[in-house]
């Protein structure tokens, strides 16, 4: 996998200060599945991602691997801190494809990105306070940190209206990830929407926060998939790209499923982070192969798992109305990715 960052427009902007802030990088040569024949010419693209186990587990793989070039693909990978931004970028052509969490899921519904592959089902977000304040209800006037437009907003607003609250009811103040962890560690704010592995780095500084809600609170009425996307145009002008992307997504995604000890082990070396944080951070994710992966788009569990984002959307104000995920989830490229 190549260290190259494009320098166009957001993207190059955007990729400069994630790796400024999170101090990552993509780099590894002579992977284990190097000796895979792959073609003669490569296809470049410009591929997003979040510096987690989600977001980079399987660009670490299949660097590693050598599915990239086995599938006749050469990428450029690039660092993000958020989905929304990796929308941006797909607009604006800087990126052919991103990396996206459930909190970002309202962007594809509302047409600005088509979901090529599902990836895993999250259950990393948290809301998280402050010492002293013990409930949910405990929150109401109080400064609330979050990431506008992503899972630690959408965990945010479950959470408050399952006690009969909105975010009307709390001081919020949107922030980038890495402001939000600065922020409630200095005690800035009394709580905060976000993620693991940021409230492993948190709870380093706020041994005594506590956690008032988790993805699982809400598990028999929502699900929270995570995915990759890529823009509207690019799908439509590339299929034959789009198909290499997604067989070499599942490739990798079938190894992290038979491999998970060593899939931490590249995706730590890939993000230069310690494995036991990789590792920590991977027990908040659930894995399906790809084979599951068709089973549950052909059976409608992943249209329904879409159409449950859907809901929430509408009634945070985010979509006007519910929208049917056969417009924008690719499902008969990607099953047919497999065949």
């Amino acid at each position: 996998m190549t260290n190259a960052f494009a320098k166009r427009g957001i993207l190059a902007a955007v990729a400069v200060v994630a790796l400024a802030l999170t101090g990552c990088a993509a780099d590894s040569a002579g992977g284990k599945g190097s000796d895979a024949a792959a073609p003669e010419e490569l296809t470049p693209v410009n591929f997003g991602y979040i510096a987690d186990f989600n977001g980079a587990s399987l660009l670490a793989v299949a660097d590693d691997q050598g599915i990239w070039e086995k599938h006749g693909i050469e990428i450029t990978p690039s660092v993000f801190t958020n989905g929304p931004l990796q929308i941006q970028a797909l607009g604006t052509g800087d990126l052919d494809f991103g990396y996206i969490g459930p909190g970002a899921m309202w962007l594809p519904a509302s047409g600005q990105a088509k979901i090529v592959s599902i990836n895993t089902l999250g259950s990393a977000d948290r809301v998280i306070a402050q010492a002293g304040i013990d409930s949910l209800e405990d929150l109401k006037g109080k400064k609330v940190a979050v990431p506008e437009g992503t899972s630690g907003d959408m965990i945010l607003n479950l959470a408050l209206e399952s006690v009969g609250m909105s975010i009307d009811d709390v001081e919020k103040v949107a922030m980038d990830p890495s402001t939000v962890v600065a922020a409630f560690a200095s005690k800035q704010v009394d709580a905060a929407g976000i993620w693991y592995p940021l409230i492993d780095t948190i709870e380093q500084q706020v041994p005594d926060l506590n956690i008032l809600a988790e993805n699982d609170d809400f598990a028999e009425t929502v699900s929270f998939p995570t995915a990759f996307v890529s823009a509207p145009k690019f799908v439509e002008e590339n299929e034959e790209t789009v198909t290499k992307v997604i067989a070499a997504l599942r490739e990798a995604n079938d190894f992290r499923a038979e491999n998970m000890d060593e899939t931490v082990a590249l995706t730590a070396a890939m993000l230069k982070l310690e494995e036991a944080s990789v590792e920590a951070d991977s027990k908040n994710v659930k894995i399906m192969t790809s084979a599951e992966l068709d089973e549950l788009t052909e059976d409608g569990s992943v249209t329904g798992w879409l159409e449950g984002m859907n809901a929430y959307f509408v009634g945070a104000g985010k979509l006007p109305e519910p929208v049917d995920p056969a417009t924008y989830y690719t499902s008969d490229l990607y099953v047919g990715a497999g065949k």
